[in-house]
């Protein structure tokens, strides 16, 4: 091999000595290469291809990985022969016709000038092999699929009536292998610096100068590429790109990547599954719901829950969606696993400040899930195995390259866990499972449909005749429908259930069944306008009808002598409008300015208890009842929610953010628990129940070090919360016809500070991060009845002032990588007994003031070990496994602290989860 520094001298002669002969050369007949190569590196690999061809190979040697390739090949041209070694390296090859090769990585060598260099018009026929055509009106409007860097695509139409100096591109941004839209991709070009990210459907809009331009696309995880255009006028390009395969030896990442530095949002996360599944979890399975809380600022109260308490937010305050459809109970297996199938999930948006508008009726935060589409080319699929569950995902085209499919199924066989557990457990059963289906169909190339089903369901009882129930059953359909380049439109219809069930047959004769659910149909349309390179426009209408059934009591069985209770079931319509703007006043600062006007009506049948004016809320205050018919608007809350957020650039890898949103909700979750359960009630706001408010001001600095490889970010946040329930004293949650007697409505603050130290790229990747936040309620309104420590600010059952979190992947080989997890958090607060006092003839324990101790700190340590199997492109299965402990230090966290009277004294005990190591195993198979 020639060295280095030769290397740009002989690419400049053979681009000269190309050109001349290119348009005399004949159609080149390669040498054949019939060879076995076995576990060879690529600089190996090409000095035996030189030695046997005799081609001259030019290559960086910093540029070759440690990728080893394997292949048995016979009588195969040498193209074909490089294109299926490089395919899963991501290195580019070129010959030129004095039988040189060119080895690049990211750019290929360009060895002929194209045949229309030297004409002063282009003039020549154009290549349409990649060309359709839609009929709109009386016009053709073409949509070229670019799939190559080096053609010049020419977009629009020159027109005498088009002044305009810059016009409107549109297309989408897909997976060549899947045709999936590659979401979050950065489209930009250089000079003028204009740039755009694709949305969750991997759709963008620029506004571009006329003229030759070249468009860079960058997305993390893809290889990045460009096109070369000829803008005339308005048009439609869709681009494909190629999946990466990360090289471990270098990394370079363009400045175009710096999302973090130059968006407006602030407090957003975003994951996608290839993060996710480097995390190690309880039993090896990848959660979303627990990478989730490694973020800064988010939290739970315990090893067993997936209820996320975000910057001072309690677990109802949070809004999960997944494709759209609310999810109320993401958790199976007692919070253990989170109910969404890794295997469907594409990323994960956590937003905790600057929520945008089209998102309301929660008061601390938006996670936002969306599925993958599935492949549009290929049949594909993925199973895996583990100690607790298996799962299978199936995908594929309908129509090839128009609609997808993709299936998910997942279930787990967790009774043999249960009994090893001790005596106290051994006749537990556990299990659980959920179903996820995706439909996508392209009607033409201005409207698409996108059918969402999901599925779960959990049963499990504890050493008892209890069983418990619980399942989510949500099903939507959306339109998407492009007006323009400039407007398109989404309208989605759908519904979401979440039911509950508690049942016990031992005893015949005290049998009984008692259910709970939360049903919900909605509708939504949300328009996106382009105005131009300064403006766009977000705008739309929501609209949710709840039907709520908070108890239903009843026999199980002809035998049964229970008393049927039935709660009167609650309705209620939410509606709101929204719109907000995306201002770019200059390079450096930019704004946003959104206001969500929401009205709530609470409507009969139903039958509100009445109270006299200024006085406690208490069932001997209760003065009468007034009876409302079906259809009756009982109450309305309504008022606005602002969003505001701006950011300023002080240079290309800092910023500093600021942001204030206001938020109103109008449904609780009604818990004598920290942590979300199954026996939760959902309850919505009436006369009697205030719906909760809450506005937040945040401040932040970002800076990006290293080529932007490196992420560092700080914000410090302040939250106000108005009419937030917590309960009295021996509150009665169930079947509890008068619930407002037992809850009081109290009003808080949060406060805190975030850091974040995140690397996603090179061998050694992962996040640091640390969070310090407090949420202090108060109750001191007479109206409740009830002074809470004597009307002082007391820490909520959530509040765990100090947070850190690391997580670390080292990559040793494309094959080998080892992920390290480790966690430490305040413990949360607990009320403690601290004496006995005697009343009524009897023996009464004392407690201390609510909330004013503390279980132990909590401290966890995991590590996991991902080995791939081998990366040939050809063979019908790629599998991996992953192997790990979980809390390896074996630390008993304490969950909680209860206490048990014995022999006339009252021990305290804690109950700890996961008290020892646990290791796991899981294997995965893709074909």
């Amino acid at each position: 091999m020639l060295p280095v520094k030769y290397f740009l001298f002989i690419i400049l002669i053979t681009l000269l000595i190309g050109s001349y002969h290119g348009a005399a050369a004949q159609e080149k007949k390669y040498p054949l290469v019939t060879e076995e190569f076995s576990n060879v590196t690529i600089e190996s690999f090409l000095n035996t291809l030189e030695n046997k061809t005799g081609y001259r190979f030019y290559y960086d040697t910093a540029q070759l990985d440690s990728s080893k390739i394997t292949l048995s090949v016979k009588d195969m041209q040498l193209p074909a022969l490089l294109e299926l070694a490089f395919k899963d390296i991501g290195l580019l090859f070129t010959i030129d016709h004095q039988k040189n090769v060119f080895i690049t990585e990211g750019l290929s060598v360009q060895t002929e000038l194209p045949a229309s260099f030297f004409e002063t018009a282009i003039n020549t026929k154009k290549d349409t092999s990649f060309e359709t055509t839609v009929d709109i009106g009386e016009t053709v409007e073409k949509i070229q699929i670019a799939k190559q860097e080096n053609k010049v695509y020419v977009i629009g139409q020159k027109s005498a009536d088009n002044v305009s100096q810059r016009v409107t591109i549109t297309g989408y941004v897909r997976d060549a292998k899947t045709s999936e839209p590659v979401i979050g991709a950065s489209v930009y070009i250089q000079n003028p610096s204009i740039g755009v990210y694709t949305d969750q459907y991997g759709y963008f809009t620029i506004l571009l100068p006329k003229g030759k331009q070249t468009l860079y696309i960058q997305s993390i995880g893809m290889t990045d590429t460009k096109r070369q255009l000829l803008v005339q006028g308005d048009g439609k390009i869709n681009i494909d790109m190629q999946g990466q395969v990360m090289t471990l030896k270098r990394v370079i990442v363009s400045t175009e990547k710096a999302s973090n530095i130059k968006s407006l949002q602030m407090g957003a996360q975003k994951l996608d599954i290839k993060t996710i599944k480097q995390v190690p979890v309880v039993f090896g399975e990848a959660d979303v719901l627990r990478v989730a809380l490694t973020m800064p600022g988010v939290k739970s109260v315990g090893e067993a829950s997936t209820g996320l308490n975000v910057r001072g937010g309690s677990a109802d305050q949070n809004l999960i969606l997944f494709n759209d459809a609310t999810i109320y109970n993401p958790a199976h297996f007692f919070g253990m696993f989170s109910a969404f199938n890794p295997e469907v999930v594409k990323d994960v948006e956590l937003f905790k400040s600057s929520i945008p508008a089209k998102y309301g009726g929660r008061l601390s935060s938006v996670l936002n899930i969306t599925s993958r589409e599935g492949n549009k080319k290929n049949i594909s699929g993925s199973a895996g195995i583990g100690l607790l569950t298996s799962r299978i995902n199936i995908e594929g085209p309908l129509v090839k390259d128009k609609s997808s499919f993709i299936f998910g199924a997942r279930t787990t066989y967790a009774d043999w866990l249960l009994k090893l557990l001790p005596d106290q457990y051994k006749d537990s059963k556990a299990g659980f499972y959920d179903l996820n289906l995706n439909i996508t169909h392209e009607i033409d190339k201005k409207n698409f449909l996108y059918l969402t089903a999901y599925l779960s369901k959990d049963r499990f009882n504890l050493n008892s005749d209890t069983v418990y129930n619980y399942g989510n059953k949500n099903v939507s359909l959306k339109w998407k429908h492009i007006f323009n380049n400039k407007v398109y439109s989404l309208v989605t219809t759908g519904y979401d259930n979440y039911n509950y069930q508690i049942s016990s047959e031992h005893n015949p004769v005290n049998a009984y069944s008692l259910g709970f659910d939360v049903n919900q149909a909605y509708f939504k349309t949300h328009i996106n306008y382009f105005i131009n390179s300064k403006h766009t426009v977000e705008f739309g209408l929501n609209s949710i009808f709840y039907k709520l059934h908070p108890g239903t009591y009843g026999p199980a069985g002809k035998e049964s002598l229970v008393v049927p209770i039935n709660m009167q079931s609650e309705q209620a319509l939410e509606s709101a409008l929204y719109v907000s703007d995306k201002y770019n006043i200059n390079k450096n600062l930019s704004v946003e300015a959104g206001l969500r006007y929401s009205m709530y009506n609470f409507l009969g049948p139903y039958t509100v208890n009445n109270y006299p004016d200024g006085v406690a809320k208490t069932e001997e205050n209760i003065i009468g009842t007034t009876i409302y018919d079906k259809g009756k608007f009982i109450k309305t809350y309504h008022g606005p929610k602002v969003r505001l957020s701006a950011r300023y650039l002080l240079s290309q890898t800092l910023s500093v953010k600021a942001g204030y949103n206001s938020q109103r909700q109008y449904i609780h979750m009604l818990s004598n628990t920290a942590a979300m359960a199954p026996t939760d009630i959902w309850k919505l706001s009436d006369p009697n129940v205030k719906p909760q408010y809450g506005d937040q001001l945040s401040v932040g600095v970002y800076k990006n070090l290293k080529n932007n490889t490196v992420e560092i970010s700080a914000e410090v946040y302040y939250k106000r919360i108005k009419d937030y329930l917590d309960y009295k004293s021996g509150a009665v949650l169930v079947l509890n016809s008068h619930i407002e007697t037992d809850v009081l409505a109290t009003h808080g603050k949060a406060y805190g500070a975030e850091l974040l130290i995140k690397k996603l790229t090179g061998k050694m990747n992962g996040w640091v991060s640390y969070t310090y936040s407090r949420v202090l309620l108060q109750a001191d309104n007479f109206e409740t009845g009830e002074f809470i420590n004597g009307g002082k600010y007391y820490p909520a059952n959530y509040d765990k002032p100090h947070d850190v979190t690391f997580i670390g992947n080292y990559r040793f080989t494309h094959r080998f990588s080892v992920s390290l997890n480790a966690t430490y958090s305040t413990g949360r607060p607990i009320t403690l007994p601290i004496g006995r006092f005697y009343y009524a003839n009897g023996e009464r324990t004392l407690y201390a003031d609510r909330n004013a101790n503390r279980i132990p700190d909590y401290f966890r340590t995991d590590i996991s070990m991902n080995i791939d199997g081998n990366h040939k492109v050809h063979q019908k299965t790629h599998n991996s496994w992953t192997i790990g402990v979980y809390n390896i230090t074996g630390r008993k966290n304490p969950y909680s602290v209860y206490y048990i009277s014995e022999n006339g004294l009252v021990n305290g005990y804690k109950l700890s989860i996961f008290g020892s190591a646990i290791p796991f195993i899981n294997f995965n198979i893709r074909f």
